[in-house]
């Protein structure tokens, strides 16, 4: 039906209205802690508000992880804080009352059809140890009344580029070859890095400028990557929230 009223409208000339938008962000929000090592979940709250967000990954989050954040749910009272779903994806698990974890997150306006925590190879830094651990989300969202896959990760941060080839590895094994994927992330290096090639041969990347360190920022470490979607505009907000500045991404299918 939708295609034959397209057809329509271009046989008769009526102006075709262009296709819904989805506003995506990445954002790695160091626990809520701003340049100002001051910690500030209200802060980030706004932060992410002002970008108008459909869809938001999250990375360095914490859910009753530590001292820092007050052993705070971030997912939780940020979720609330915007009116949105939430989806959190530990990356580490820890025992106690109530458990401690830290990871990754997707924040949605969407209904949620599916949410999965899938593991990557990662070095772990709790004890150094190499293997499969979890953290590398996966969200199905109904965006309009069509299925989009979220995905959100966060990437090894040590020089030594090994584990993050490993990681981009495998999450194309992960991901779907067909379908509309959204990978949100802070892949703790350049567009221009050996390691993330792989990446760019399946999905086209979106980084409009350099996000890290969030008040003089020089380095391209945050990305956002599409397929099954048009990028309509790409920007890197201000923002001393966190120690990295937001991506936002406008798609279109």
């Amino acid at each position: 039906m939708k295609a034959l009223l397209l057809a329509v409208l271009l046989l008769t000339g009526v102006p075709v209205p262009p296709q819904a938008a989805l506003r995506a962000v990445t954002f790695n929000i160091h626990s809520g802690i701003g340049v100002d090592a001051r910690l500030d979940l209200a802060r980030t709250a706004d932060a992410i508000r002002a970008t108008r967000a459909d869809v938001v990954g999250l990375q360095e989050v914490d859910v009753h992880w530590s001292e820092r954040s007050g052993f705070a749910d971030q997912a939780a009272e940020l979720a609330r804080a915007l009116g949105m779903r939430v989806f959190f994806a530990p990356i580490y698990d820890l025992p106690g009352t109530p458990r401690r974890r830290f990871g990754v997150a997707v924040l949605t306006r969407f209904p949620v059809l599916r949410a999965v925590n899938h593991e990557i190879t990662r070095q772990s830094t709790q004890d150094s140890a190499i293997g499969p651990m979890p953290g590398f989300a996966e969200v199905v969202v109904l965006a309009r009344g069509r299925p989009a896959h979220l995905w959100v990760t966060h990437l090894d941060f040590r020089p030594d580029p090994a584990i993050r080839a490993r990681q981009v590895a495998d999450m194309l094994a992960i991901v779907p070859d067909h379908g509309a994927h959204v990978l949100l992330g802070d892949l703790n290096a350049e567009p221009g890095a050996p390691e993330l090639a792989p990446l760019w041969d399946r999905f086209t990347g979106v980084q409009p400028g350099p996000t890290h360190p969030a008040d003089a920022p020089r380095l391209r470490l945050d990305h956002i990557a599409v397929s099954g979607f048009s990028v309509a505009s790409a920007e890197v907000p201000a923002s001393t929230a966190s120690d990295h500045r937001p991506v936002v991404a406008v798609l279109t299918r």
